[in-house]
């Protein structure tokens, strides 16, 4: 059970550094501030975890985000959109994503990475891994040829998640988050991440997805205490 734990460790962590998650594409060039008082920290902590309940209470985080970013008022039209990112060449499949779909070395696996996006703002990037064997040849066709989210495309599938991690990569304290000539608390480019299989109604799993969520989840006007809206 432990070497099977570190090998999902090391997954993980190609993944992230494969897809270049941490790249500057999606950060704002001025960061995300808040005011930097015990209670803004506090407040910035307690919007964090609630995305994180949002997350933990959708079977798709596309609907999840959507429900985000119209409960801020983040875009006039609180539609996720899924911008693809290029993708290595050859690009194999993870031996871990072919064990947690339960297929063997054969079976057809399509890769898509996009950053999902709700009006200017990137909440997610996302690699994903599916069955197309498992959809519908319209729902294959829609992945190929449009910037339709995944979650729209299969849910007539009327999926459920199975989680097999939803991490944070940031907190509040300790650590030097301040804003020293603004007097804010700057939060970084990312702030969580969520690795899932996907069932379709038969219980049959067609899809994991690796999901980092960005601090622009976090860019709507705080109150003036420092908390969400």
């Amino acid at each position: 059970m432990k070497r099977r734990s570190m090998g999902r460790g090391r997954f993980v962590a190609a993944i992230i550094v494969g897809a270049g998650l941490f790249n500057a594409g999606y950060a704002r060039a001025d960061g995300l501030s808040w005011p930097d008082t015990p209670s803004g920290r506090a407040n910035l902590l307690t919007v964090v975890q609630a995305l994180e309940k949002t997350l933990r209470t959708h079977a798709s985080a596309t609907l999840a985000l959507e429900d985000w970013c119209a409960t801020h008022h983040m875009a006039a039209r609180p539609v996720v959109v899924a911008q693809k990112a290029p993708l290595p060449q050859p690009d194999p499949v993870p031996a871990q994503v072919r064990a947690d779909l339960g297929i063997g070395a054969t079976q057809a696996v399509r890769h898509r990475r996009v950053r999902l996006t709700c009006g200017t703002h990137v909440l997610s990037v996302a690699d994903n891994w599916y069955v197309p064997d498992l959809l519908t040849p319209e729902m294959n066709a829609t992945l190929e040829n449009t910037d339709t989210a995944f979650g729209h495309v299969v849910a007539p599938l009327h999926f459920t998640r199975e989680r097999l991690q939803l991490a944070p990569l940031w907190a509040p304290w300790p650590g030097p988050l301040f804003g020293a000539a603004s007097g804010r608390v700057v939060a970084p480019a990312t702030i969580m991440r969520q690795r899932a299989v996907l069932r379709d109604g038969q219980g049959r799993p067609f899809s994991e997805v690796m999901e980092i969520y960005t601090d622009q989840n976090l860019d709507f006007t705080p109150s003036p205490d420092g908390g969400g809206p």
